[in-house]
C-alpha cells in the first residue's frame, strides 16, 4: 500500500482523533540515504526523504513522506518540489568531492559554488573551513574538529545546503 492509498483508507494517524490533518508546516527535509524510516503519519510507507512537519496544535514534530507531507500542508506540489530539490542536492553532494577545487595564493583549497566561496585551511594543526557569500562580507568559520579534508568538504556542502534552504 502506498502513501496515497494509506491516506484514503485512513491508515495510521490519518484516522486518529486529536491529530490535525491540515495546516502543518515543513521545517526541514533530510535524506536518510536509503528508505529506512516508516512515515509517522500513515505508518505504512517506508521513506528515504523525510519531511519534518510541525503544527501549532500538536506538540510533536512528525517525520513523514512526501505524499503525507503534501496532504498535511495542503500543497502536494510544494512537497514534491521540496523533495525534488533534496534529490538534486543528493546527486550534487555525490559529485562534490570530485569537483576541481582550486588553490589560493596562500596554498589553501577553495571552491566557488552555489553563490558561496568555501576555503579549507589548517590552523594550529587542525583542519578548518570558512564559507562566505561570493558577493558578501560575512564569513562563517567552522567550529568542529575535522580529521579529513573530505569530511570538512562534505560538512561545508551540508552547511551551504542549509543556507540555501533558509532563503
Amino acid at each position: 500500500m502506498n502513501e496515497q492509498e494509506s491516506i484514503a483508507n485512513g491508515r495510521g494517524k490519518w484516522s486518529t482523533i486529536g491529530i490535525p490533518h491540515k495546516d502543518w508546516d515543513c521545517i526541514e527535509i533530510e535524506d536518510l540515504g536509503e528508505p529506512s524510516l516508516i512515515c509517522e503519519m500513515c505508518e505504512t510507507q517506508t521513506i528515504r526523504y523525510v519531511h519534518h512537519m510541525q503544527h501549532l496544535n500538536f506538540s510533536k514534530v512528525l517525520r513523514v513522506g512526501c505524499v503525507c507531507a503534501g496532504n498535511m500542508e495542503g500543497n502536494l506540489s510544494e512537497a514534491q518540489k521540496r523533495e525534488n530539490g533534496m534529490k538534486s542536492r543528493t546527486g550534487k553532494k555525490k559529485r562534490w568531492l570530485s569537483r576541481k577545487w582550486k588553490i589560493s595564493a596562500k596554498g589553501n583549497e577553495y571552491l566557488i559554488a552555489d553563490g558561496y566561496v568555501v576555503t579549507i585551511f589548517e590552523k594550529a594543526g587542525e583542519l578548518k573551513a570558512s564559507i562566505k557569500e561570493k558577493d558578501g562580507d560575512q564569513v562563517i568559520w567552522s567550529r568542529r574538529k575535522y580529521t579529513t579534508i573530505n569530511e570538512i568538504k562534505l560538512s561545508s556542502f551540508d552547511y551551504i545546503t542549509r543556507l540555501l534552504s533558509d532563503k
